[in-house]
């Protein structure tokens, strides 16, 4: 990339103290964007919002990466019954913790892009669902709200514009899976968080069987910046199919993990070199997942290049995901690592799916053979074909994302795999 990240200024969560605070947020711009929308609603009508934020040509930030705009355009026209957005602030993929960053320390970014959201596609109730281990968060959260709804944003006839829309907070009760848009509805509704068949879609059939969008936390957090700059300065924000400020989840062995706010597109290497400070003791990077648990992890060897974009990392063999990366240095026992996230995929999985109950299941059986040492050859070949009667089986991508670590982590890393299984012993004729 030809800027220097050491003077990159941020966006999504600038360098301002107390932003947090509602009066900081408004004296800093904040809710102007949201006010000039519902002042001139005949130069912003709810298709010149959506046309704005699709032109701009931002992606979904949970992992899907569908632009946003189009995805509010799937709404079906007003027919005088409720209409609700989801917020998904579920954030339960191991390595991924960026949303939180927003809910602490720029909430009202989120609150303003959901309400110019709700305007734009004629919402009347803003669900947010937060993972229910995010206690402190969701607490941060309420009061945001709440403070929201004190200074006229939210509510009945909102700064007398006509438009009116109220916002929930929702506790989640730490189900993985309820990160699925269509579990997430299950759990709003109070039942237990199984993943609808589609179709219907959401936009058709949603909450309470009415049309609902379901839009990630951050992804909602960049439309106030959308309507400030403007569509066509948004998409030349890094890189060009995946534009916009993009917020980096780094973790594992380097000497400085956090959340990091570049323009998409950073390379790899960037963000653990320079921006982190390198790998802990000067080490070798011998792995890196970059973009929570379930992409695809990397090389060390294959990262030269390779840049945190959906193309490139596509390119590579993997995803951005949620921009959740996680590195691991050269003494790092992959086998210890895949077992752990077989592990945490058996346990989430929900049940309702036969290739996912029993897949996830499996691979974590046959992982912990081999990493007690009684694993054979045979062993290796049997995870993969576990992996392929669980890819695109199921009804949602719960049993993908189990089988993607396992087979790519497999494929990549043979060696150390190899190592750990026992050479068996041939009778003789």
């Amino acid at each position: 990339m030809s800027f220097d990240w050491k003077t990159y200024q941020p966006l999504l969560i600038p360098n301002i103290p107390g932003l947090a605070d509602i009066k900081v947020y408004e004296q800093h711009g904040g809710y102007v964007q949201y006010k000039k929308v519902l002042g001139d609603q005949t130069t912003w009508t709810p298709e010149a919002v959506t046309n704005e934020v699709k032109s701009s040509g931002l992606r979904g930030r949970g992992g899907a990466g569908f632009n946003t705009g189009l995805k509010w355009s799937f709404m079906p026209k007003p027919d005088g019954g409720p209409r609700y957005i989801a917020a998904n602030g579920d954030e339960s993929e191991p390595g991924t913790f960026k949303d939180r960053t927003i809910f602490e320390f720029n909430p009202h970014s989120f609150i303003e892009g959901a309400l110019i959201a709700a305007y734009a596609m004629r919402i009347t109730a803003v669900y947010v669902y937060i993972r229910g281990e995010y206690r402190s968060w969701i607490r941060m959260m309420e009061k945001a709200i709440a403070d929201a709804y004190a200074a006229g944003h939210i509510g009945k006839n909102i700064h007398g514009s006509g438009f009116s829309t109220d916002m929930y907070v929702h506790s989640g009760a730490g189900a993985y899976i309820c990160g699925e848009e269509s579990s997430l509805m299950e759990s709003l509704e109070g039942k237990r968080g199984y993943p609808r068949v589609k179709p219907p879609f959401p936009a058709q059939r949603g909450l309470w069987g009415r049309p609902t969008t379901i839009n990630n936390i951050e992804t909602l957090a960049n439309v106030p910046l959308i309507l400030r700059i403007g569509a066509e300065a948004y998409s030349q924000i890094g890189a060009k199919t995946h534009p916009g400020p993009l917020l980096y989840g780094i973790s594992g062995h380097v000497n400085k993990p956090g959340v990091y706010e570049f323009p998409s597109g950073m390379p790899i290497e960037t963000l653990i070199h320079e921006v982190c400070g390198g790998v802990k003791g000067g080490k070798k990077v011998k792995a890196v997942i970059p973009g929570g648990s379930s992409t695809p992890p990397l090389r060390g060897d294959q990262l030269a290049g390779v840049c945190m974009d959906s193309d490139s990392l596509r390119t590579a063999g993997s995803m951005l995901g949620t921009a959740g990366m996680v590195v691991m240095d050269e003494d790092t026992d992959l086998v210890d690592v895949l077992t752990r996230i077989a592990h945490f995929y058996h346990h989430e999985s929900c049940g309702q799916c036969t290739p996912c109950r029993e897949g996830t299941g499996w691979l974590e059986k046959t992982l912990k053979k081999i990493r007690r040492g009684d694993g054979t050859p045979r062993d290796l070949e049997l995870l993969l074909d576990i992996c392929t009667q669980m890819e695109g089986r199921t009804i949602c991508a719960l049993a993908d994302a189990a089988a993607w670590p396992v087979r790519y982590t497999i494929t990549r890393f043979r060696e150390d795999f190899e190592a750990r299984v026992k050479t068996p012993v041939h009778a003789h004729a």
